[in-house]
Parts: C-alpha cells; sequence; structure tokens
C-alpha cells in the first residue's frame, strides 16, 4: 500500500482476466468495501504506468447494483432465471447430492468440472482442477481461447516462449499480426510507441478489418480471412528467391532443406493475391521490407489462428524469422506468448499427483455437442449429469449456442453455477452461487503476453454472501469426502507453498514486490542457445501427430490449408466475431461505461454488398447458416473486403433483436490438430429483414 500527497491509499494488485497483458495494478482504496481509480502500476515494466479504459473504471463492475449477493435455488423452467433463496450450506449439501449420484448411477466421469478464463489466477482458476483429480471426474481440454495457436506455435518452436515483448521498443519494425491491441492489450502499444518515437520504427498490422490497430499502422495489410497461410508462404518466396534468407542461420539452427525450398518455389506472390485479396506488388513490397530489416519484431496474435487452417496458418507465420534469422538480433524475432517459462511447482494448488490419465478429457469448446450426447465428443464415456461452472459464460460464449443452451436445459442435467452476475449460462443453473472478485481475495496470474507472475492481493472485504472459488470447491470437497492437505489450506498458504516450492520465495515478498519477473536470458529467449524441441532446431517440417490428435491430412510442411468453411452460392458471405474495444468475451457487458461506449450489435458489411442488397444503416438483417439465424442492425462500412460480414463484441444474446446470440453460427467442429473454435470462420447468408 502506498499513498499519494493527497492522502489517498493505492494498494498493489495485478488485473485478473484473460488478456495476455496481465497487468500489475494500483487501486485507490476508499473504505474497505469501496475503490475509486484503478491505474497501472509504473514501476512494473511491461504494464509501465498503463492500463485499459474497462479496468480503469472497475469501481463501476465491483460495485454494480446487479451482482450476485446470495444463494439461490431454482425454481422454474431452466433458462429463466426463476430462483428462490437458499443458505450455502444447503446449496452445497444439494451440489454434493447430486455428484454422489451422478457418480453412482453412471460413473465418477458422469461429473464434469468446467472452468474457463473468467480469471487467470493459479488457485481461484485451475483450484478446480484438484476437485476433479481428487474424485476420478472427466478432465477438460481448455480449448476456447488459445489452442488452434498454441499448437501451431509449438509445431515449429517446441515450447511456448520466446523474445520478452518489451524488445518491441528496440526493434526497426514491428508487426502486429492478427491481433488489435489498440483494443485488447493497450500495453503492448506503450512499447511499440516507444519504438516509432525513438527509433523511428515502423507499425505493421495484418488483419482481416480495420481495426484500430489497423488504423494506427504505418502500412496496413487487410486480408481475406483464413488466407494468413498463404500470405507468409509467398513472403517466404520472396525471401528465398531475392537473397534475404540467412542461410547460414537455416543451416545451424533449423531443419530447413531442399524440399522446403522445392515447396516454395510455386508460392508466388500471383498466387497468395488470388487468395488473399492483396495485390502482388503488395506482397513483394511487404516482403522486402521484413527482409531487409533485421530488427523485426512479429508480435502475434489469435485472430488469425481462429480458423479451422489456424494452427498451420500459425506455423507457416513463425517461420519468416527463421528464414531471415531475425531471432538473432535484439528487437528481432516472433512473440506469441509465454506459458512454459514460469517454472512453478503446481503439483499441490493443481492437484496434479492426484491425475488418473486413464480418466477421459473433454474439449471444453465442444461443451454443445458434449452435453447433446455426441458419442465422439463424449470420448466414448458417459452422458455429463453433473456440473459445476466457474469462470464460465458458455451459453454465450462457446460455438453453436443452439446445442450448448439445448444441453444446458436438459432436466437430468444438474448443473451448479458459481457467478457474479446472472449470465445467460447461471440462468440455467440448478443452484446459483454468488463469487467474489479479485479485489475479494488473494492470488498470483500468469501474465501470458510478457515475462512477469503478478500479484493479487486482497483490496477490500467480501461483498455480501460471496465465496471465492477456492473456499467452494474446499468446502465441497470435504462434503465429498476429500481427503487431501490441499482442501484444508487457505488461499494464502496454498500460494506461499506453491512460491517455497518453486524457490520464488514467499506469499509475503511476493506481495511486497507486488510481481516476479521471469524473464530470461537474451540467449534463451532467441533460441541462440538452440530451440526448445527435441533436436533443438526450429521445425520447417512439423510432426503433427505430436501435437495433437486431429492432424488427419496435415503435411510436414509450411502450408496454406484450404480447409475453411467456404463461401457458396447459398452461403455467399464469411462472418467474423472479434471482440470489442470496452469487452473482453462476456465480461464488461454489463458495466454501464462500456454497453454506453459500445451501443448495441452490429453488423458491418461493405457498402458494395450493402447496396446490392439494399441494406442501410441501422436496417434490421438476418444471418444464417444451417446452425441456425440471428437478427442484427447493420452498419454499411468499408472495413473489411466484399463479402466478409464483422459482428464485433460477444454481446449478451438478449441485446440482439430476436434474443439469439452470434455464436449460434459458429461451428463446434474442433480445430486441426488440437481442438479449439473457428469462431473466425464460418460461412453465411445475409438477407435483410
Amino acid at each position: 500500500m502506498g499513498k499519494e500527497s493527497s492522502g489517498k491509499a493505492f494498494w498493489k494488485s495485478a488485473c485478473p482476466h484473460d488478456c495476455p497483458s496481465g497487468c500489475s495494478l494500483e487501486v485507490e482504496r476508499l473504505s474497505s468495501l469501496r475503490i475509486g481509480r484503478i491505474r497501472g502500476a509504473a514501476a512494473n515494466g511491461y504494464t509501465d504506468g498503463v492500463v485499459c479504459a474497462k479496468v480503469a473504471r472497475y469501481a463501476e463492475r465491483a460495485h454494480h447494483p446487479d451482482r450476485l449477493k446470495q444463494p439461490l435455488q431454482r425454481v422454474g423452467e431452466k433458462g429463466t432465471g426463476s430462483f428462490r433463496p437458499i443458505s450455502w450450506d444447503a446449496a452445497l449439501d444439494e451440489i454434493a447430492e447430486a455428484f454422489v449420484k451422478a457418480t453412482q448411477i453412471h460413473g465418477s466421469e458422469a461429473v464434469w468440472p468446467y472452468h474457463s478464463g473468467g480469471t487467470m489466477g493459479v488457485v481461484q482458476r485451475w483450484g478446480i482442477d484438484r476437485l476433479r483429480h481428487a474424485f476420478g471426474y472427466s478432465r477438460q481440454h481448455s480449448t476456447i481461447c488459445m489452442t488452434p495457436a498454441e499448437a501451431g506455435w509449438r509445431a515449429g518452436v517446441g515450447k511456448l516462449m520466446g523474445p520478452d515483448p518489451r524488445e518491441m521498443a528496440e526493434a526497426d519494425l514491428i508487426i502486429v499480426w492478427g491481433g488489435n491491441p489498440v483494443s485488447t492489450q493497450v500495453n503492448a502499444m506503450t512499447h511499440i510507441a516507444k519504438a516509432r518515437k525513438q527509433r523511428g520504427a515502423k507499425l505493421a498490422v495484418i488483419d482481416v478489418y480495420r481495426t484500430p490497430t489497423v488504423e494506427a499502422a504505418d502500412i496496413a495489410l487487410v486480408l481475406r480471412p483464413g488466407s494468413d497461410g498463404a500470405l507468409a508462404l509467398a513472403m517466404m518466396h520472396i525471401l528465398l528467391k531475392e537473397g534475404f534468407a540467412d542461410r547460414d542461420y537455416l543451416a545451424r539452427y533449423t531443419d530447413f532443406g531442399a524440399e522446403i525450398e522445392a515447396h516454395l518455389a510455386d508460392k508466388t506472390p500471383d498466387w497468395a493475391a488470388a487468395l488473399t485479396g492483396l495485390s502482388a506488388q503488395e506482397i513483394v513490397d511487404f516482403a522486402r521490407l521484413y527482409g531487409r530489416t533485421a530488427r523485426s519484431f512479429l508480435r502475434l496474435g489469435f485472430g488469425f489462428t481462429r480458423s479451422r487452417n489456424g494452427s498451420s496458418a500459425m506455423h507457416a507465420v513463425s517461420c519468416l524469422p527463421a528464414i531471415t534469422g531475425a531471432w538473432k538480433h535484439r528487437g528481432g524475432g516472433a512473440f506469441f506468448i509465454n506459458w512454459d517459462i514460469w517454472n512453478l511447482d503446481l503439483k499441490l494448488a493443481w492437484g496434479q499427483e492426484l491425475i488418473n490419465p486413464a480418466t477421459r478429457v473433454l474439449d471444453q469448446s465442444r461443451i454443445g455437442p458434449i452435453l447433446c450426447g455426441d458419442p465422439q465428443a463424449l470420448a466414448g464415456g458417459p452422458p455429463v449429469t453433473a456440473m459445476l461452472m466457474q469462470n464460465a459464460n458458455s451459453a454465450n460464449v462457446a460455438p453453436d449456442s443452439t446445442a450448448v443452451a439445448r444441453g444446458l436445459s436438459r432436466e437430468d442435467l444438474f448443473l451448479a453455477v458459481h457467478e457474479q452476475f446472472m449470465t445467460a449460462t447461471a440462468k440455467y443453473a440448478d443452484i446459483l452461487l454468488p463469487a467474489a472478485m479479485f479485489l475479494e481475495y488473494d492470488d498470483l496470474y500468469l501474465a501470458y503476453g510478457q515475462t512477469h507472475i503478478t500479484v493479487g492481493p486482497r483490496v477490500l472485504d467480501r461483498y455480501e454472501d460471496c465465496r471465492t472459488n477456492h473456499e467452494l470447491i474446499c468446502d465441497l470437497a470435504r462434503r465429498l469426502g476429500a481427503n487431501h492437505p490441499s482442501f484444508e489450506m487457505s488461499a494464502v498458504e496454498m500460494l506461499d507453498a506453491t512460491l517455497r516450492a518453486s524457490g520464488k520465495g514467499s506469499w509475503e515478498e511476493a506481495k511486497q514486490q507486488g510481481w516476479l519477473d521471469c524473464a530470461q536470458s537474451f540467449e534463451t529467449e532467441h533460441f541462440l542457445d538452440g530451440f526448445p524441441s527435441s533436436d533443438g532446431r526450429f521445425h520447417f517440417k512439423p510432426d503433427w501427430a505430436a501435437v495433437g490428435p486431429y492432424h488427419a491430412g496435415m503435411t510436414a510442411l509450411p502450408t496454406h490449408r484450404d480447409n475453411v468453411e467456404k463461401a457458396t452460392e447459398a452461403l455467399p458471405f464469411r462472418l467474423i466475431v472479434p471482440p470489442a474495444r470496452t469487452f473482453l468475451n462476456t465480461t464488461f457487458t454489463e458495466t454501464p461505461g462500456s454497453v454506453a461506449r459500445e451501443g448495441e450489435p452490429r453488423a458491418l458489411i461493405h457498402p458494395d454488398d450493402a447496396a446490392r442488397l439494399g441494406v442501410v444503416e441501422g436496417a434490421l438483417v438476418r444471418l444464417g447458416n444451417d446452425r441456425g439465424e440471428v437478427q442484427v442492425r447493420a452498419r454499411p462500412l468499408e472495413t473489411a473486403k466484399p463479402g466478409v460480414v464483422v459482428v464485433e463484441g460477444n454481446w449478451p444474446s438478449g441485446a440482439y433483436p430476436g434474443s439469439v446470440g452470434i455464436n449460434t453460427l459458429i461451428g463446434a467442429d474442433p480445430v486441426p490438430p488440437s481442438g479449439g473454435a473457428a469462431f473466425h470462420d464460418t460461412a453465411i447468408w445475409l438477407k435483410a429483414a
């Protein structure tokens, strides 16, 4: 805690949300129950005193009058949101009874504890895994966000690590590929701005529509959805053909060979232009700029990987700095995320020693097919008949929302939801429990877009009758008869034990500092001692079978796969559903400031398409495919290529004129090779309502 000259107290904390920035915060504490302003911690080298607007006004969310205050029990039909108050003890008893019953009838795998990225806390998010492992409940493959991108990066590099993103300030060319940091990772723009101001660096942005980051760029390349791999291959073609390749680097650090060069020989700018919608000259000029700039830094986002060919696209793009040897230079190379640098001993906190490898693993993104009884999605096991959901709003966020709603509506499914607001998912709950917010508990956060483990000590007393995720898991585990020391420990005791077991000091020491910088040496981060792969080399020839189970048809080459959901005569448009600036999935959709700034859901339609269909500003249009139909108001705007429709923001279903949300149209089939959702790879029809 510190004080300004004004006498206002600012307490150290950390943003818990699923955002790469993972900001260290300073929170103005007005009393034990209220906060004022939130700002970024100036002393943290990545946060650098900056925080996004939605977190800066977090008081709107923390003190929102609609926060859940007490446990509730369903009294009406599922999905209607009809509840009556119930005590915590009675609620926990009912959950425990339902889990025992499900286990007795179908076996323990019929119970599925489900979590997502509502918090990135080491204890408060992943603590639910201790419950599942202790009782043999179905495991979870967490895929809804990063899995396609992760698979593509691992295929080439080997591990989720790379140069310190603060090095962008030392680059001469920064390429933001498939990300929108102006809206979704403002801290990255801070370091990019330093390079532009101090070094005259150029910012290039590659995306499928004109995001705020595209608008801020010196060079903007707007592609057709799903064509990023083609652009990367054509760039490699030029780099090799025109002498920009670092042959010594390729020989020493990669598995590059004659077959790769032969494969790229026909991946010409003309070939890629037909796929991307760019001109051949744009591709040539950009490849030459990249090739002649030694300190070129690729900052890779998730957006371009949320396609059925997303993993192969990520792999193809990650090949670029291997061609030029840009990894050798400070301010050069590529960065996706850090996930393999933390070196935390999580056996206790996540119950890893309790895992039974034979227990089935269910794909988070396929919750719709799973709950609707798809045998393949159920991995050949029993139906899911009991669930506890934390940090997730699957009714709005998961693909194929119609199937999700149908599954959540099953009368034979017992659902307990631990939430902060009455979300679409919460309305399906049999038992609905009020959850504490991050300011009301202690945790550590893995800031995967930078190098810090950030520390979030409790700032406020608990709101009303809310409990933390950790408290709920421990209370429930004890009722179920768990015999594991973790269920008798407080969150602080768990965090302290984790840090000590990891050789990272104590909780008190971490709390005083506010973060733990896990940055590695320049040589390690730039792979100058070898890549973190089996043979120490970057792999142009990935072993996709080792990356994931859905590898059929994937070749051991950098490729542009043509496995996307194509536009057809019946479905002539491609739909993408990127995040809005002031929302984070469905978090902040209840915050007045965010809602006021976003207004309402809109379908951004190219003016040529709008004119052909007779669609004007504000007109109601219908978007549809075999999965369903969504009504939304139109906004003709020259932001994407003709034939591409953009619907920003994961709005609650009730915000749409027909009360049907946009993810109704998104497929739940797994992205090769490891699963995940293809949120930006959907074919639709569009009609004036």
